[in-house]
This record gives C-alpha cells, structure tokens and sequence, in this order.
C-alpha cells in the first residue's frame, strides 16, 4: 500500500512539474528584468576552468543546460531565488551549473539508491521505497547545505580581510591623497579574492559614473555582507560632509577585529565542549568493556 501510494506520489509529481513546465506564463516587466540582470550577473560571475576530458565536458555541458533551464522558467514565473543567488555570488558560481548539479544529483540518487538496496538483498517496497524518496529529496538539497556553509565560511574570511583593507585606506589617507584614490590604492594592493571584488567594484563604478560607496554598497548587497554596505553608508557621509573618516575606519577596523577575535574565542569553546563530550563518552564506553565480563559472570551465577 505504501509502495502504491508513493509511485501514485511520484507520478503525481512528474505531471505536475510537466504541466509547470510546458505552462509558460508571460512574464512581467520585473520578471523580464530580474532574468537579464541574472544573466548579466551569471555571466559576470562565472569563470573558466581547464579543460577537462569529453566526458567531463558533456556533463558540464548537460549540466548548464539543465539548469539554465530551470532558472528561465523559474525567473519567468518571478522566482529569483535570491539568497541562493547571492551565495552563488560569493562562490563566484552560475546559478545554471547550481540547478543542474541539483536535478543530476537527485536523478543520480534515484537510480544508484535502489541498485544498492538492491545489491544488498532489499527489495524496494514500504520503507525502503520511502527512503528512495528521502534519498533522493536528501541528494537534492545538498549542494544548497553545501553552498551555504561555503560562503559563510567565505565570507568570515572577506570580513578579515576587510579589516586590513580599512587599516591601508586610513593609512593611504594619512598620506594625503583622497577618498577615492585611497580605496583604489588599498584595493590595488594584494591579490586575493576579497581585495580583487573590492577593487573591481570600484573600477565598475567609475566606469559606470558612480561614487566608489556605491559601488561598494552594490557589492556589499550581492555578497551579503552587510560590513560593505555599512561602510559605504560610512563613507557617503564622509564624502557629503566632510567627515573625519580616517578615524572612523580605524575605528571600524578594530571594531571588525574585536567581532572576529570573539567569534573565534566562541568556535575554540565549541570545540572544547565537544572533544570534551567525546572523551566522556570514550570513557564510559571502556568502562562498559571492562565491566561487561563481571556483569556476564554474575548474570550466569
């Protein structure tokens, strides 16, 4: 019955997507606008790797496709998928390649699942059935899991970097030149990741006819980090009215090393905590073994 109700489930689901699929809706002028600012921003973000093999490259290739699919008719429907996208954007990945990897992952799950339940001599019937399913639900949620704590962790690691970037500008500053010619002087400085966004940011705007905060406002709302964006309100201030901006970036800086210093002191607590708990239970697992024999003797006296 339960298999029963899990197939009808299953197809039930398949007409459903199909008929999503093939009902094209016409798309608004926002819809229409947020598919071209993806595709600007996919294309903007998306890198070149090495090529691979030819299978490598089919795959890929089917990838893409699948997803960039999707993401058309997710954003005709005006799904914009925007905190996915903006973890897409930290990664410096395609929302295309994302959607694709999630539908191959879940296609893969549902094929090799009940090969091994089979291999292992469970037929797929009742609960296995239901773990197909979960299988399947599970492989494709997991490159958004892995997605998001990806870009956290990216992103703890641009917040420290953006201390050293703060600590150049004030110094550039210092030196006399201005505020927009210290941020591309801090920015020109080192190539890593976080310091080549803030320095490209930078170059756009200028390209674009726009201050230096706004592009870093621009960049600070597709990374989600809201450091960049307080900095830009930050540094509208300063150029409007003169503020004293060199203080308030070193200021802010050591503000951003205080906020990091206690999030590490936190995880080295966690980590603590937990090695703790693990040795505990080590312990009271060895001393079950060592006790087991006298308890087994007693038991058969």
């Amino acid at each position: 019955m339960i298999l029963q109700m899990a197939a009808g489930a299953l197809i039930g689901l398949g007409f459903l997507l199909l008929i999503w699929v093939l009902a094209k809706p016409a798309p608004g002028v926002g819809a229409t606008l947020a598919r071209l600012d993806a595709g600007r921003r996919s294309q903007r973000s998306a890198t070149t790797s090495a090529a691979g093999s030819r299978l490598e490259a089919r795959i890929d290739g089917m990838r893409d496709g699948i997803g960039g699919r999707i993401e058309a008719e997710a954003l005709a429907r005006g799904i914009n998928l925007d905190a996915t996208r903006t973890n897409l954007a930290v990664m410096n990945r395609s929302m295309a390649s994302h959607l694709g990897l999630k539908v191959l992952l879940a296609l893969a799950a549902l094929v090799w699942f009940p090969i091994v339940l089979s291999a292992v001599g469970i037929s797929v019937v009742g609960l296995p059935a239901i773990g197909v399913i979960a299988a399947v639900v599970l492989a494709f949620m997991l490159p958004d899991m892995t997605l998001r704590r990806e870009a956290d962790a990216r992103r703890a690691d641009f917040r420290h970097v953006m201390g050293s970037f703060l600590d150049l500008v004030a110094m550039n500053l210092a030196g006399g030149r201005g505020l927009p010619e210290a941020l591309m002087a801090a920015s020109s400085i080192g190539d890593h990741w976080a310091m080549v966004r803030i320095r490209q940011a930078l170059s756009n705007a200028r390209i674009m006819g726009m201050t230096p905060w706004e592009g870093i406002a621009d960049l600070g709302k597709e990374l989600g980090v809201d450091e960049l964006r307080d900095l830009a309100s930050a540094l509208a201030l300063a150029g409007d009215e003169g503020a004293k901006i060199r203080t308030s970036l070193m200021a802010r800086s050591d503000s951003m090393r205080r906020k990091e210093l206690v999030e590490v002191e936190g995880a080295a607590g966690e980590s603590s905590q937990t090695m703790l708990l693990a040795q505990l239970l080590m312990c009271t697992a060895f001393l079950i073994f060592l006790a087991y024999p006298a308890i087994q003797e007693l038991g058969g006296a």
